[in-house]
């Protein structure tokens, strides 16, 4: 008898699971091309982080403006207008006579370290004598302010000649900025529908996206400017040389945390006293600790009020590593960076513990500062 056999293949090809390894292609694919995405957006990141920085600062504006309005790029284009009255003109105006009265005031400030000084304080001040004699053995204050002027000297040259660029760079700011706002809810659905978050922890990350910018922006940039201002201003009514440049190393030292203004005043009160003006030191220890102080302490928590919820070690970080590592978009980029990642990191502790039946963290203990 014949067998009634089916026709069978002479090689069987392997059962290939459609499970494991194609996610991992994938997954490989999706890693390589948001790596070239990123290479891509490089030289945009200036201008893709001060936009979406302006586009979460005026969004609460663009709102109230397109309640009165029926078109969203209407609207879009007269905030994007009223943002670069706000910000750009003065920016403008200012900064170039800023850093240019900066460069040229560095000058007058070096030889007020100069030898003689020092040992004419030594001789009216014998009891500092220990003291100041080590400082001027270990710290050539002359030779580091006038690295400190030439740096800024050629900073400032950079940014001349770097003009062109800059100005790309404003532009683009600002075009990015339109389409943010006009097409925020669009752009907003897109990342919820592509991110692995539910809803609630997608709002989570949002809101504390909004929170870092609004704590940062005005509870760093804009008190440290505030500081500097003030700082300076009181240099000038007493006379002492070089305000403007004092008043702009006094706003870069409030933007990084455990420094502040107080790091140029002090040793000026003291320098002062030292010189027999102790009306001028008085009145400098006063304005700086009362008023310079006051806005730090008291007008920062109005304005961040618990937004930024980051310990204060890890917001140095944050600003001086941003800083360092990604120039002036960090001041805004690294503490975002680094808000986002605790946020995501408490999430997936919740999800852990949601998993193994466990009560989730407590979310404000652990964000506590």
């Amino acid at each position: 008898m014949e067998k009634d056999t089916q026709a069978q293949p002479m090689f069987h090809a392997p059962q290939m699971s459609h499970r494991s390894p194609v996610p991992t292609a994938l997954a490989g694919v999706i890693v390589l091309g948001v790596a070239a995405c990123a290479f891509m957006a490089k030289p945009f990141l200036g201008a893709l982080v001060w936009s979406t920085t302006l586009a979460v600062l005026f969004t609460p504006f663009d709102m109230a403006i397109s309640k009165r309005l029926s078109s969203r790029t209407f609207s879009a284009l007269i905030t994007t207008m009223v943002t670069a009255c706000i910000v750009v003109v003065p920016a403008i105006l200012v900064a170039g006579t800023l850093l240019n009265e900066a460069v040229q005031s560095g000058a007058l400030v070096v030889p007020m370290f100069d030898a003689d000084d020092w040992t004419r304080l030594v001789g009216e001040h014998p009891w500092l004598a220990p003291a100041l004699q080590w400082i001027h053995d270990k710290v050539d204050f002359p030779d580091v302010m006038r690295t400190a002027t030439s740096a800024l000297a050629n900073w400032s040259g950079s940014v001349l000649r770097a003009s062109f660029s800059g100005m790309a760079n404003l532009l683009l700011t600002f075009y990015f900025l339109f389409y943010f706002l006009r097409d925020r809810e669009k752009i907003t659905e897109a990342a919820r529908l592509h991110l692995p978050l539910s809803e609630p922890e997608f709002s989570q990350v949002t809101r504390r996206v909004t929170d870092t910018i609004f704590a940062t922006v005005f509870g760093t940039v804009a008190v440290a400017a505030l500081q500097g201002g003030l700082g300076g201003l009181m240099f000038w009514w007493l006379g002492l040389p070089a305000p403007v440049f004092w008043g702009v190393l006094m706003a870069f030292l409030a933007i990084v945390p455990f420094l502040g203004a107080f790091v140029i005043w002090a040793p000026a009160a003291i320098f002062l006293a030292l010189s027999g003006a102790y009306t001028s030191a008085t009145v400098l220890t006063i304005w700086g600790t009362l008023i310079v102080g006051l806005v730090d302490n008291v007008i920062y928590p109005i304005l961040v009020g618990n937004k930024l919820r980051m310990h204060t070690v890890l917001s140095f970080i944050a600003v001086v590593g941003g800083l360092v590592f990604l120039g002036a978009p960090g001041v805004v980029l690294g503490p975002l960076m680094l808000a986002v990642t605790l946020t995501l990191v408490q999430i997936w502790r919740d999800r852990a513990a949601a998993a193994i039946g466990a009560p989730p963290h407590e979310r404000d203990a652990a964000q506590r500062p």
